[in-house]
């Protein structure tokens, strides 16, 4: 089910020492100065970005500021076992510590765990479909769902597992109605499962890094049928019928950790914070702003919350199984990926920032996965090339070693045709692709040739079918426009990274979640 390939060969995790210096679109700018008395610097989940009144509650209540700092559960755990997070943050506060403790090195960082509130993995569905299907919403199994998707009657999105805890815990709680396991997922759970799991995997037609975009994406192109996300996420998103699989899910328990890194007086505001979050005032605030279930039993859920019983099933055991079923998710059961990087490499490019994007595309190659194909199409006063090449599963050296020589061979001359370049992006995808389809556009400039800002708008509002729902993810480096790149983000669906506060490496990395 994997590959030969070194670097990252189970292609799980980001690297997420290239974030820590990034600020994403969801969270503060990242630093290593100490904090100001009072004020926590926490890791979080990022769905937690819908805590903000709840910060405020525990701010007037306690006199500790929360300072979050959003990523993705799975990243969050790499850097802290890479000891990355060290002196930077004071407390953690993840979906589930469940992936957390199947890495030593990352689990001796953390000396307590306090649950302060939970949400289990649903599924989200158009009420048409409920009814198309004649589902009850209390008596809805994973057994049911996935006969509707092999039947051609549901589409869904999903969250990337390899970066986000929704979409591992999604992928577990599949893996273990369609394997039947009994007890936590094993190896052997696994390999009995995977010829159901890649059927079912035929019908993700949405990816994404983040829960957010993921129902951005649903609102904006409404091709799918389903969201399959926790609970609390999916409540947010109008018309959705919320539905918890009577067979089981996995659920969140969102602890807030002390980290070993911090001292006696930190350790005492993460427990101020903790014993607040836990106080029947905050658990009602909580429940009633975010969908969320409390965890102290006074506190009821919020009204439409449903209270029905369901099987919590177990996380993997090991890391090995779990490791083994993000892979062979990766480079097996998926859709396979298809990005043609849209790079400038005009003049302008010269020296430092021509290497720097040369260092992160090579670093890329390390993450990209079986069956991706990957079109590198470099540009400046004009597209310069056009070359595409296949991670073969039987030979993936062949083809990486292709983009890296590609990588090398670029040089930078030219003026800027930014619209140009996009409008030859789409007309090399065509149309009737059955891939996780998206164009990248690292520039480090504005617009100065060819096609106008105008005349791309008119170009993309003419785009239909598949080629229409193709975003665009532009990457902000050097000199480039703010305003022009989020206007080609938000034309298209897309999302804008910044590599100005934080580095090239990361931002193509992040982008990976959304590939």
């Amino acid at each position: 089910m994997t590959t030969g390939r070194t670097g990252r060969a189970l292609a799980l995790l980001a690297t997420a020492a290239a974030l820590l210096s990034a600020c994403t679109a969801e969270g503060h700018k990242d630093d290593a100065t100490a904090p100001k008395p009072g004020t926590l610097r926490v890791l979080a989940s990022s769905e937690l970005s819908d805590m903000t009144a709840v910060f405020d509650r525990v701010r007037k209540d306690t006199g500790v500021t929360i300072r979050p700092t959003y990523m993705g559960t799975l990243d969050a755990v790499d850097l802290l076992a890479r000891g990355r997070a060290d002196g930077r943050y004071d407390a953690l506060w993840l979906s589930s510590d469940d992936y957390l403790r199947l890495r030593p090195d990352a689990a001796k960082k953390v000396v307590s765990e306090t649950p302060v509130m939970s949400s289990p993995v649903a599924i989200g569905v158009r009420p048409a479909t409920v009814r198309a299907l004649g589902w009850k919403p209390g008596q809805v199994t994973w057994a049911q769902v996935d006969q509707a998707v092999q039947n051609g009657r549901l589409t869904y999105g999903m969250t990337d597992p390899a970066r986000s805890n929704s979409g591992f815990s999604t992928l577990i709680s599949v893996a273990s109605a369609l394997s039947g396991a009994q007890a936590a997922l094993t190896d052997a759970d696994v390999a009995r499962a995977t010829p159901r799991l890649k059927q079912f995997f035929k019908g993700q037609k949405l990816t994404s890094g983040s829960s957010g975009w993921l129902a951005t994406a649903y609102r904006r192109r409404g091709t799918v049928d389903a969201l399959f996300n926790y609970e609390s996420v999916l409540k947010g998103i109008p018309g959705l019928t919320v539905i918890r699989p009577a067979d089981g899910v996995v659920t969140a328990d969102y602890p807030l950790s002390s980290l070993s890194s911090t001292g006696a007086r930190t350790r005492d505001d993460v427990r101020k914070v903790a014993d607040d979050l836990r106080t029947e005032a905050v658990q009602r605030l909580i429940t009633a702003t975010t969908h969320r279930r409390p965890v102290v039993p006074s506190v009821p859920p919020a009204a439409g919350l449903d209270t029905g019983r369901r099987r919590e099933l177990p996380f993997p055991g090991s890391r090995s199984v779990a490791d083994g079923l993000l892979s062979s998710y990766e480079n097996v059961l998926r859709r396979p990926s298809r990005t043609v990087y849209v790079l400038d490499t005009s003049g302008s490019m010269e020296g430092g920032r021509l290497s720097a994007l040369k260092k992160a595309l090579t670093g890329l190659t390390g993450d990209f996965r079986d069956r991706e194909e990957v079109t590198l199409m470099p540009f400046g006063s004009d597209v310069k090339s056009v070359r595409t090449h296949v991670v073969d599963p039987g030979d993936p050296k062949a083809g990486l070693d292709a983009i890296r020589r590609d990588t090398d061979s670029l040089d930078a001359d030219g003026n800027t045709a930014i619209y140009t370049s996009l409008e030859k992006a789409y007309d090399h995808l065509g149309a009737g692709h059955d891939t996780f389809t998206s164009i990248v556009l690292m520039t480090d400039g504005e617009n100065t040739t060819g096609a106008k800002a105008g005349e791309f708008d008119g170009f993309y509002r003419r785009l239909t079918g598949t080629r229409r729902d193709t975003p665009v993810f532009p990457i902000l480096f050097g000199d480039s426009d703010r305003a022009e790149l989020a206007h080609i983000a938000d034309l298209t669906g897309g999302r804008l990274f910044d590599a100005r506060h934080g580095s090239l490496d990361g931002a193509f990395e992040e982008i990976r979640g959304y590939q």
